[in-house]
């Protein structure tokens, strides 16, 4: 680590603009960039003091997505209920999975114990929808319609079997928590389009059933090693979106203005004392408070949406909370600059009653999710909008304890599962990767989770390779150490 090279990475702007020496440099660089300094300051959005944001665009080349929208579907959605058709288990219906399939993989505590593991072929009934001929089950009549927009993975794997390190592992790269997550690393790498809302947003909606919710937290949206102001700002899907953001009461805009400029001139002259970045975060984030004061009651106010939208997301969306209400608050953040949206839907962790718990989950994602994929489409704003769709691990073939041609549960199982991804550069109408006729194994074109977020980054404009943040004298990547490979064939 250099202590000084960080000290002038993290500079403030007033410090930037107050030190004349500098000018001609910005002016040399803009001029490299083959970019008018004159104009790229006219065209860069400004702050309350009217002060020119200097872009925090890292690119390495023209990405396709300029924003994402990451669905994760918490305690990992059973594939072959899903997606990975398997009429053949039909024929194995209560018949112990074959050692030579499981091969002695690794169980869980809750499976472990189990004297056989008898094969639970899915209930639900499956038909093939679009040119790409993708199979899909009748759970999701919706999402169905818009599978040429889609690119289905079938062969996402995973070392991690529990959810937390699972779960960690798909949103930061890491099984141990404290790294930066995806979405810090988008709003690190991309930088800003609206200084009025946060470049990063996390909801968490709610589902219908709530069964058996998992625990999920801020660590999920963490900033890691990054600087703090790269963190996800959470969003409350029901009242005040985010608490004691508005004024207490006999607090006017002017005194809030003035006690903030207060504050600002206090962590100035300690971030001058120390070099501390976190204070020049403390700054931004009191900054973006108070804009947000304006700009996030505009931003939730659903009441400017015509009835067309609510028919295609669904009258669930006009509920807050819901996963439909969420995701076309996801819509209209996008359209507002937000570049990286998180939701978070719960209770997809299907240990037992499958027959029950599967539908009430489908019908909450899945006519917002064809809402969500159509309104960008027909805004033109699906092009350079990704939006992802998955959860941590997928499910066993097996049924965790007693299993009926009616009802069954199934285990965590991280060897193989099923994401989708659509718009922002992606190869529509993709079906890649193959498993075996249990939905066990990969046979054809594994995917990690490390080729996944390699694949991410390029469609957003990174190698994956040289987008890197030092820390601890360390050049960290969100794809780690290990070999990470793109997935050419997802990209249109």
């Amino acid at each position: 680590m250099n202590p000084i090279q960080d000290h002038i990475t993290a500079m403030t702007r007033r410090y930037f603009f107050r030190q004349g020496s500098h000018v001609l440099g910005g002016a040399a660089l803009a001029t490299l960039l083959g970019q008018n300094p004159q104009m790229a300051m006219a065209n860069t959005p400004s702050d309350q003091s009217g002060i020119p944001a200097i872009p925090g665009n890292l690119q390495h080349f023209a990405g396709k997505a300029k924003h994402v929208i990451y669905l994760h579907m918490v305690g990992g959605p059973s594939q072959m209920d899903l997606f990975d058709y398997k009429p053949v288990m039909n024929e194995w219906f209560d018949k112990d999975l074959p050692e030579s399939v499981r091969m002695g993989q690794r169980l869980t505590t809750m499976t472990s114990g189990q004297t056989r593991f008898p094969i639970a072929p899915s209930k639900f009934k499956f038909a093939q929808h679009g040119q790409s001929g993708m199979w899909m089950t009748e759970l999701l009549p919706y999402t169905s319609r818009v599978v040429d927009e889609m690119a289905f993975i079938r062969s996402m794997h995973t070392e991690a079997i529990n959810h937390e390190p699972a779960i960690c592992y798909m949103q930061t790269g890491n099984q141990i928590t404290g790294r930066p997550c995806l979405g810090s690393w988008a709003s690190y790498g991309l930088g800003s389009l609206n200084q009025d809302l946060p470049t990063f947003v996390v909801l968490v909606a709610k589902p219908s059933n709530e069964e058996q919710v998992q625990a999920i937290s801020g660590r999920l949206w963490s900033s890691g090693f990054l600087p703090g102001k790269y963190a996800g700002v959470s969003f409350r899907t029901a009242g005040d979106p985010i608490l004691y953001l508005n004024n207490p009461p006999g607090v006017s805009p002017a005194v809030r203005r003035s006690t903030l400029d207060g504050l600002n001139r206090l962590n100035e002259l300690k971030h001058k004392e120390l070099g501390d970045p976190e204070t020049l975060t403390r700054i931004q984030q009191y900054e973006m408070a108070f804009r947000m004061q304006a700009s996030v009651p505009d931003l939730t106010d659903l009441s400017q949406e015509t009835a067309n939208t609510f028919e295609l997301y669904g009258e669930a969306a006009k509920k807050p909370g819901t996963f439909a209400n969420t995701a076309l608050l996801a819509r209209r953040m996008v359209e507002r600059g937000v570049r990286f949206v998180q939701i978070y839907h719960n209770n997809w962790d299907h240990h037992g009653n499958v027959a029950g718990r599967m539908p009430d989950q489908c019908r909450d994602v899945d006519q917002p999710c064809y809402g969500l994929i159509t309104d960008l489409k027909q805004r033109g704003l699906l092009d350079d909008t990704l939006i992802i769709w998955g959860g941590e691990f997928g499910r066993t073939i097996y049924s965790q304890g007693g299993v009926s041609k009616d009802n069954y549960g199934r285990d965590h199982h991280p060897r193989c599962f099923t994401m989708w991804m659509a718009g922002g550069g992606t190869k529509g109408g993709t079906v890649y990767g193959e498993t075996d006729e249990f939905s066990y194994n990969i046979v054809k074109d594994p995917v990690h989770i490390r080729d996944f977020h390699a694949t991410i980054l390029k469609l957003m404009g990174f190698d994956h390779e040289r987008f890197t943040y030092r820390s601890q004298g360390l050049d960290s990547k969100l794809t780690g150490v290990e070999p990470a490979h793109v997935i050419e064939s997802l990209i249109a």
